[in-house]
Formats: C-alpha cells, sequence, structure tokens
C-alpha cells in the first residue's frame, strides 16, 4: 500500500486504543479514525487522531454511515458486537477494504453452542457440555449432577455475547440455580445458556490471524478474569494480563495442531471460512490441554501485552491476510515479557455509579516512565 493512508478502527475500548497505536507506528499510515472510540484514546498522539461516537456498535448501517462519511482506505472491526451485527459484511459490500471476521464466521464466538457443536464435529477437545433455553430444565439437570456428586465444579455460560461476563462458576448446587436464574439478567444473549464441566487448570489465551487455511500464530498471553485475587469474586472483562504464558511452552506444537489449525480448515471445509484474529481460550486440565471459548478478535486485556510485541509493520499484516498472501510475509515478534494491569472504578463489575466523573489523579505520572504505556478502556 501507499503512504498517507487512514485506517478506520471500529470499537471503543483499551483494545482499541493499543490497536491505534500499532497503526500509528506504521510509516503508512497518517490518519486513524476511531469509532466510537473513547476521549482518553486521542490523548498524546503522535499523529491525526479523530473519535466520532455518532454510530451504535449493535448498528452496522451507522458503521457503514461514517466509513462514508471518512472514506478511509483501510477499516478494521476489532469489537465483538460489531462484528456479531454484520459490519465486516455490510462495509465490504459497500466496496470499503475491510478487516474482520464476517457474521457467519465470527458465529464461533457469538453464538457459544455452535461453537461447541464446531470442535464436536472437528475433534477439539472440550469440555462436556448441555444446551438448555428452558430454565427449569436447566435446574433439573443440575439438581441431578450435585445428587450424584456434591463436589462438582459447574460453569453457566450465556450463549450470546456479554462483554466476557456471561460465564459464572457454581461449587455447589445452590450456586448453580442461581446462576441458571441469573441467565436472565443477560437479555437475548442468555436466553440459551449452556451448563458445562468445570476444568481445574492453568488458563492461556493464544491469538492467530488469518484467512482461509492460512494463518500466522502470535504469543502466548494469559488474563485474570476475576475481580479479586485469586480466582475470587464475580466475572470482569478482563482484570490484567501477562505475555508469554509460560506455562504453554512445552505444548506449542499441539496447540497450534489440535487447537488453531483444526479450526482454519473446519470452518474452510464447511464453507465458511475464517478471516480475521481468532482468539482461542484454552485450559491445560492434569496435563491435557482442553478448550474454554474461541473468540473472532484481539482479547482485551490480552492484546495490550501481545500487539505492542509485533515488529512487522501491522498495515503490512493486515492487508496480506486480506490479499491473500499472508504466508509470504515474515511477521517478527519481540522476546519482551509484558504485564498489564487494569484499574476499575469501584463497584465493578457491578454498580460503578458513585464513582462516575470523578478524576484519576496520578495518571499524567504513570505516563511518563519508561516502558509504561496506558490505555484508555472508555
Amino acid at each position: 500500500m501507499a503512504r498517507g493512508l487512514s485506517v478506520m478502527i471500529v470499537g471503543g475500548g483499551a483494545r482499541e486504543h493499543v490497536l491505534s497505536r500499532v497503526y500509528e507506528k506504521s510509516p503508512q499510515v497518517e490518519k486513524i479514525i476511531i469509532v466510537p472510540g473513547n476521549d482518553f484514546i486521542g490523548y498524546n498522539r503522535d499523529k491525526e487522531v479523530v473519535l466520532d461516537n455518532g454510530c451504535s456498535l449493535t448498528n452496522p448501517e451507522s458503521i457503514l454511515e461514517l466509513a462514508r462519511k471518512y472514506n478511509p482506505d483501510l477499516v478494521d472491526v476489532a469489537q465483538d458486537n460489531a462484528l456479531a451485527c454484520g459490519a465486516v459484511d455490510l462495509l465490504r459490500e459497500n466496496e470499503f477494504w475491510t478487516f474482520g471476521a464476517t457474521k457467519s464466521a465470527s458465529r464461533i464466538e457469538w453464538d457459544k453452542g455452535w461453537s461447541r457443536e464446531f470442535m464436536k464435529r472437528h475433534g477439539i477437545r472440550h469440555p462436556k457440555f448441555w444446551s438448555f433455553n428452558d430454565d427449569g430444565m436447566a435446574k433439573d439437570y443440575v439438581k441431578n449432577i450435585y445428587a450424584a456428586d456434591p463436589e462438582s465444579l459447574l460453569y453457566v455460560k450465556a450463549a450470546g455475547l456479554c462483554s466476557g461476563k456471561g460465564a459464572l462458576k457454581s461449587v455447589n448446587l445452590e450456586q448453580a440455580l442461581g446462576n441458571v436464574e441469573m441467565m436472565k439478567t443477560f437479555g437475548d444473549a442468555g436466553s440459551t445458556f449452556l451448563v458445562e464441566k468445570g476444568l481445574r487448570g492453568e488458563e492461556f489465551s493464544y491469538f492467530a490471524i488469518g484467512s482461509g487455511r492460512d494463518y500466522h500464530i502470535f504469543k502466548s498471553a494469559q488474563d485474570n478474569k476475576t475481580v479479586f485475587n485469586f480466582d475470587e469474586g464475580d466475572q470482569t472483562g478482563g482484570m490484567g494480563a501477562v505475555a508469554p504464558a509460560m506455562i504453554t511452552k512445552p505444548f506449542v506444537g499441539e496447540i497450534d495442531r489440535e487447537m488453531i489449525a483444526k479450526v482454519f480448515d473446519g470452518m474452510a471445509l464447511e464453507g465458511n471460512p475464517f478471516g480475521g484474529v481468532l482468539f482461542l481460550g484454552g485450559i491445560i486440565d492434569e496435563k491435557k490441554l482442553m478448550n474454554i471459548e474461541y473468540n473472532a478478535r484481539w482479547g482485551d486485556p490480552e492484546c495490550q501485552v501481545v500487539l505492542p510485541s509485533i515488529k512487522t509493520d501491522y498495515v503490512d499484516v493486515v492487508t496480506s491476510c486480506l490479499n491473500g498472501n499472508l504466508g509470504e510475509l515474515n511477521i517478527e515478534q519481540d522476546d519482551l515479557a509484558r504485564v498489564c494491569v487494569v484499574g476499575a472504578s469501584r463497584g465493578y463489575p457491578g454498580d460503578y455509579y458513585d464513582v462516575v466523573g470523578k478524576r484519576i489523579y496520578g495518571l499524567e505520572d504513570v505516563m511518563k516512565m519508561d516502558g509504561v504505556s496506558v490505555f484508555g478502556a472508555g
């Protein structure tokens, strides 16, 4: 591609902030538009950054309207709701060069039941699960499970998108019944839900960018999902991350062969090729790899510790993927270890209204520290 490019990123969180920094490093990029973005993304930038909140991430027509307004050379749809509502499909239909998974390909994330059945079809190891759209039947089922084994660990998971907060841990019958009831609070996303056998082990994340059966794997990461230390408290969108995840070192080849290649191959075989960023959430359970979930975009906060490691011009990475010649590009990453710590408002992930609008002191000082980056999550 030529220099002087404009890139439009669709999303509004820290993931999109990191992506904008990665694109900003490219000598090919002159202007970055983030929709809807957040105010912090525009702070202290080296290149022109435009924020426009005139769209809804669940309304692809509103995203298309902003693409027509700014006429970018490249659009990167990075946010899960935007992928699920078909923003990539609509933008491509209107001749915008767009990176990201189509609505049908991103189903691997937005429909957890379909995703588990896909894993069954292609021999990808996953926990035992049951799918329900009737809470009465689900409650009867978990009663039977705990009657047989009162020590059972279960997860009740909304099948739809819940910003990373839809998987509820159950260590006893009372908790499991309450979590089934909680599915109603997720609206349509929780109208169908899974009850899964819990896995005990250490979790990890892996990311691959690809198109069809051609893909490249980036370094691993490990995030912390619960609000408190030692895996205590409610599920969140992520409280921090590290990269690389050292626990995966003996399993790199197996992760590629059994959990990543099988997705790209399987989707292609089913006539629904995957293009974009594939996010594998896995666990090493008693020295055995198991799948927790797949997502169709960069993880947040994992991308904060993975994306900055990419030494190759990210524009070249994305455009090679779109052009179908990813295998010809030598993608380099540095070997640095990185840590991300999330600073969340008091009350998160529940009610944090009392602290909305209050100033956060000290950010300016932190941003002056060597080797430290600060990203705004919105």
